[in-house]
């Protein structure tokens, strides 16, 4: 287990090595100001004009000119081959939330292993933002004010059983399990949906328009 690199009371924007629209930076940004970038992606945060807290992965990927740039006291190198620099991230954070952008949208395996880390790390409670879509992993309860007729999608990632509300194809009694039934192109059907996994596993994806709506559910206050 990686020891605690990044405390903070603030929410952080962790940065991948996936293409980063300005735009959605910026969105993270005014939510998570602090920043810390997985390896290579240092170099992302600088072309925005960004000093990273923190750098942290394998650093197998970092220019030596960024890195000289960045200064060793911001380095953190965690050396094992067994993780992927989000997971190395994600887990020595501590943070009321994180936002990931920069993991979706390139490489299908890596995107994939981000999924995969959402649902297995331990860590604090994270958001992957992408262009079109956001996904968290659902806690034990979770409530979130939409509008009606917005899509919620739940993937499982391992069998899982729940019971849900506001939603146009409840789950209650359902087996969901990935190779099996799933629970995308849901619809919100009122103002609040709850969603209630009987255990760990289930990815919840909303359009990005609902970032501050995730966020809220996840209990953090959100610019308006």
């Amino acid at each position: 287990m990686n020891a605690i690199i990044v405390q903070s009371g603030e929410p952080v924007t962790l940065i991948g090595g996936a293409p980063v629209d300005p735009l959605t930076l910026a969105e993270c940004l005014r939510i998570a100001p602090q920043v810390v970038a997985a390896d290579g992606a240092a170099s992302t945060a600088l072309v925005h004009g960004i000093m990273p807290r923190a750098v942290i992965g394998d650093m197998d990927s970092l220019p030596a000119a960024d890195r000289a740039r960045i200064g060793e006291d911001r380095i953190h190198r965690i050396a094992d081959q067994e993780t992927t620099d989000f997971d190395k991230a994600l887990r020595s954070i501590a943070a009321p939330l994180v936002l990931a952008v920069g993991f979706t949208g390139a490489r299908l395996d890596h995107e994939l292993a981000a999924y995969t880390v959402l649902v297995s790390v331990a860590g604090p409670p994270c958001i992957v933002v992408g262009h079109e879509d956001i996904c968290f992993h659902a806690p034990q309860r979770l409530t979130l004010e939409l509008e009606s007729g917005t899509r919620v999608s739940l993937f499982p990632m391992r069998p899982v059983t729940g019971t849900s509300t506001g939603l146009e194809w409840p789950i209650d009694g359902l087996d969901l399990a990935p190779w099996a039934r799933v629970g995308t192109s849901n619809l919100a059907t009122r103002a609040q949906v709850t969603v209630d996994p009987h255990g760990p596993g289930l990815l919840v994806i909303l359009p990005r328009s609902c970032l501050s709506a995730a966020v809220r559910a996840l209990g953090v206050s959100a610019p308006g």
